[in-house]
């Protein structure tokens, strides 16, 4: 089967590494703003379940353009033949060390990803550079890879890359999501009618394996939230150490959520390779905040309007969900999740907590429970922040490492997405919580595949943004 293999060349410091890194989804590319640090050319290699797709090589910028078109242009032999020829001729000599170098994989028969940053004027190097590239006679492709925003050369460049290249294309590597390399995938079919076919097998194995990733990714979230919603935990109770345990009690609950969440993340950034680096979240981003905290509950989750509609269907009141905060309970994890206090306990004489119906605490005999979560506003919060930290990890380019936080809603306050869902989505969501935690009366059998598919659906709109 063949495997078809592209060379990325350019300039020194132009991108050529977070091209191929953002391509390849690696990680382990080293990506340096100093000129000069790619030395060999190196092969990546696309895997999918265990089958090599497509390579790409990182290569060394060019070093003497000028002097080594002068080369290609004297050359009087066999045009075919011009790479394989220059290579011999000056293999041996340091001079031209990096031009042999980065002309390796094209004598072998790759095709050519010439790769420019579009913030810098058009340069005379530049110029030979391309000229060399076009009498290699060998398929290629050029692209735009503003690494700044600031001063455009992009239509200079354009005006330029006509005379040499079979196909132009605008490529940010610090930016560029799943889209986006499938477009430039789509795009590399066109600089030969013969790479057609393979190309288009090599896309649509990237289609198939995100369309997998992302069923992986929504079982996952989909089990997590499960999890934390049925969730619960009980504490033998005293008389005498009465604020300890409720104390203890929250948390032993809110760490072992938090650990959900945080497995979740994980195989999340694995699922999409993010797996060499430390991934910083955006400076100001939601997830920043504490699971339980005021600004989370203030920031993410169904508005109150919306809130006030769903009680509707999860047959229950929601008068204290309203509220939103957890400011103010000291022993609580958040306000009305609807748990059941035993009346005229001694444990909570002379004290009107029931009216609060606080953190779902229960008391039984001599056992004190926390959880399962009765707040459907819970199950809105950790979607959000799922689908959050899904949407950082697929528009984080493997070539970057940064991030950028995700716009606000400034619409409702809210920064998360369950805020747009429809009607029919959050009745979805109502019947899968009810049967989570156990209050309805009768099990609704698709309760679980119905939330499960439109995890799925989420993912799919928000990696087609």
């Amino acid at each position: 089967m063949i495997i078809p293999e592209f060379a990325v060349l350019g300039h020194p410091n132009e991108g050529k590494s977070s091209v191929v890194s953002t391509l390849t989804e690696d990680d382990r590319i080293k990506v340096s703003r100093i000129p000069g640090e790619t030395t060999v050319s190196k092969a990546y290699t696309v895997k999918i379940d265990g089958e090599d797709i497509i390579r790409f090589v990182d290569t060394p910028g060019f070093q003497v353009p000028r002097q080594t078109l002068a080369w290609f242009r004297a050359f009087d032999g066999d045009p075919d033949l011009i790479v394989e020829r220059f290579i011999d001729t000056f293999k041996q000599d340091p001079f031209f060390a990096d031009e042999c170098e980065l002309m390796g994989p094209v004598a072998k028969g790759a095709g050519i990803i010439y790769v420019v940053d579009g913030s810098r004027p058009v340069r005379d190097d530049d110029l030979a550079e391309m000229e060399i590239l076009r009498l290699t006679s060998r398929p290629r492709m050029a692209i735009i890879n503003s690494k700044t925003d600031g001063k455009d050369y992009t239509s200079d460049w354009k005006f330029e890359f006509r005379k040499h290249f079979n196909a132009i294309r605008m490529f940010n590597s610090n930016t560029a999501n799943f889209t986006e390399r499938i477009k430039m995938l789509e795009s590399l079919k066109s600089i030969d009618q013969e790479w057609e076919p393979v190309l288009s097998r090599v896309i649509l194995a990237f289609k198939k394996d995100w369309q997998k990733r992302n069923r992986l990714a929504g079982a996952c979230m989909t089990r997590t939230i499960e999890q934390s919603l049925s969730f619960f935990i009980c504490e033998t109770i005293t008389s005498t150490d009465q604020d300890q345990i409720k104390e203890k009690l929250n948390e032993k609950y809110q760490a072992h959520i938090k650990d959900l969440e945080k497995q979740m993340f994980k195989k999340i950034r694995t699922l999409f390779k993010h797996n060499l680096f430390e991934v910083h979240l955006p400076e100001y981003s939601i997830l920043r905040h504490d699971l339980f905290s005021k600004q989370t509950w203030e920031l993410l989750g169904l508005t109150k309007e919306q809130l006030a509609a769903t009680g509707a269907i999860i047959g229950g009141t929601v008068g204290a969900v309203l509220d939103t905060a957890a400011a103010g309970i000291t022993f609580g994890v958040f306000t009305a999740i609807g748990g059941i206090l035993g009346a005229g306990s001694a444990l909570f004489s002379g004290r009107k907590i029931a009216a609060k119906k606080t953190a779902g605490m229960r008391l039984g005999g001599d056992k004190l429970q926390l959880g399962p979560n009765k707040n459907i506003q819970f199950l809105y919060i950790l979607m959000d922040r799922a689908l959050i930290y899904y949407s950082h990890m697929i528009n984080r380019p493997h070539g970057r490492r940064d991030l950028t936080d995700l716009p606000q809603n400034t619409k409702s306050g809210k920064k998360g997405f369950s805020t747009g869902f429809t009607s029919r989505q959050r009745t979805v969501c109502a019947k899968f919580f009810k049967a989570v935690n156990g209050r309805s009366l009768i099990k609704e059998k698709t309760a679980l595949s119905d939330f499960e598919d439109l995890v799925e659906t989420m993912l799919k709109n928000i990696s087609s943004q």
